[in-house]
């Protein structure tokens, strides 16, 4: 059977979340549902991450195996045709190897958090970023993130649902900036890594808002790190300011 690479992007607010689920929608059912209806059967896609409820993506990748030798762009756009109306876009496809595996051959995962600090309520991008009232310290941020970049025991930042069979993870890039939007301000996290853990980058994003705010110094997140305790983290930020932002593999399947 021919496997295709897919790189999705979809809004996560009406979503219970990537994975299938029985009784709430979710973007892996979409999919799937979208398949069956162009060829009709059970479908079963893998993805490169399991996103949660309300987190968005702009790059997610996942793949498919179809009896068909499909053509790459007949394909996405007879997927997006039976996707509508939902907020699911197949962005690209591509045929990959038999063994090509949207998980386990991916070297690396981009994730952006958004936060918008201002006093009003966001309007325009309401459901795509955490409305903070109050200004940033992006340089104590800065200082704070700058603990966390390495190869570290990360239990203090994993959900107590994390399934991985090992907290110890390689953080390799957390940048932080603020930019100046026509909604104002909004500080901007990127994060880089192999792989995380659950609630990882949501957890960085809430407990980096308290430095932020002057409520945690930046030596407060080192000590929380060395802890390696899931109660010494800050609160985790909300789904909505999250999204993944693309996947990277030894050799690109969309080039």
């Amino acid at each position: 059977m021919p496997r295709y690479a897919l790189r999705i992007e979809y809004h996560g607010g009406p979503f219970s979340g990537w994975q299938r689920q029985s009784d709430q929608p979710s973007v892996q059912g979409a999919i799937e549902a979208a398949l069956s209806r162009l060829e009709p059967g059970d479908h079963t896609i893998a993805a490169a991450g399991r996103t949660d409820a309300g987190v968005h993506a702009r790059g997610q990748v996942c793949h498919c195996d179809l009896a068909r030798d499909w053509d790459s762009f007949r394909l996405s756009e007879a997927l997006n045709y039976h996707l509508k109306p939902a907020p699911v876009a197949v962005v690209a496809a591509a045929r990959v190897a038999d063994d090509w595996h949207a998980r386990f051959c991916a070297i690396e995962r981009r994730y952006l958090y958004r936060i918008l600090t201002r006093r009003a309520p966001a309007t325009m991008d309401v459901g795509l970023v955490w409305r903070v009232n109050h200004r940033l310290d992006v340089t104590a941020m800065r200082a704070a993130a700058a603990h966390l970049l390495g190869r570290h025991d990360f239990t203090t930042f994993r959900s107590a649902m994390c399934q991985a069979k090992s907290p110890v993870k390689a953080l390799d890039a957390l940048d932080i900036d603020e930019v100046a939007t026509d909604a104002g301000p909004e500080v901007r996290m990127q994060v880089r890594a192999r792989s995380f853990l659950h609630n990882q980058v949501r957890s960085f994003a809430g407990t980096l808002e308290r430095v932020g705010a002057g409520r945690w110094s930046p030596d407060d997140v080192l000590a929380a790190l060395e802890a390696r305790d899931r109660s010494a983290c800050g609160p985790v930020a909300p789904p909505q300011g999250l999204s993944l932002m693309g996947v990277v593999y030894d050799e690109n399947p969309f080039a």
